[in-house]
């Protein structure tokens, strides 16, 4: 079993229910949903480039999925995420575009805020106590021998190796493009995300997400709603 810490807007909100219907699978259970035809794309198009990111649902990583710690049980770390959440505001972004990185698309802050990223870096940092040691074959999995000598240096010593001066807040929206493949899929993406993307997003609270075994879906186990005391909702 493995635990994350994401953002992801609630289940209900114009963001969230477009991206499931893109995605084929919203975060909030295992089940998945037909997707449909967008732009030029047919609907077998759509689910093979969303195939990767259907899997984890909805998000924006901000502490990458971790085995818990021997020491730690969720109890403990469902009342941490209430302690922080309590203490911490809602930064709020004004605007997410479309971007490709790595190949991949995904949504992005337009440009750059201080705040989400002291904010990330706090729940890296805060929570690590809660993350096991990665295994050799964990690391392996990384492929250690593409990052850069920071990147591997954050994976050996926080589990992921895109926090702090490497993080980018991102929301995948879907696999590797070829070069062939790109203008079409951002096409679609476009298209389909425009209207909603004009909303500024309130990054709002933090979603223990769960992966129940390997190679399982993510899904969300716990909300906690920034800034006040929240009523905890459980999946």
């Amino acid at each position: 079993m493995r635990y994350a810490i994401y953002f992801t807007p609630r289940q209900d909100e114009p963001l969230a229910r477009i991206a499931a219907n893109w995605l084929g699978r919203d975060p909030f259970g295992a089940a998945t949903r037909p997707v449909e035809a967008v732009g030029e794309l047919s609907a077998a198009e759509v689910a093979f480039h969303t195939a990767s990111a259907r899997r984890y649902g909805f998000h924006a990583t901000l502490k990458a999925p971790f085995r818990l710690a021997s020491s730690e049980t969720e109890a403990a770390l469902r009342a941490a995420l209430d302690d922080f959440a309590l203490a911490t505001p809602v930064v709020t972004i004004p605007r997410l575009v479309v971007s490709q990185i790595d190949g991949f698309f995904a949504l992005v802050p337009e440009g750059p805020l201080p705040a989400l990223n002291r904010f990330a870096d706090d729940v890296v940092r805060d929570f690590d106590r809660f993350r096991a040691p990665l295994t050799e074959a964990e690391i392996e999995r990384r492929s250690p021998d593409s990052l850069k000598p920071d990147e591997f240096r954050n994976l050996c010593q926080w589990g992921y190796p895109y926090v702090f001066e490497t993080f980018r807040f991102h929301m995948t929206l879907s696999g590797r493009a070829s070069l062939q493949e790109s203008p079409r899929l951002r096409a679609a993406i476009d298209s389909l995300f425009a209207q909603v993307l004009q909303r500024p997003v309130p990054v709002d609270a933090l979603t223990l997400f769960v992966e129940t075994e390997p190679g399982a879906p993510f899904m969300m186990l716990s909300h906690h709603a920034l800034g006040r005391r929240p009523a905890r909702r459980t999946a």
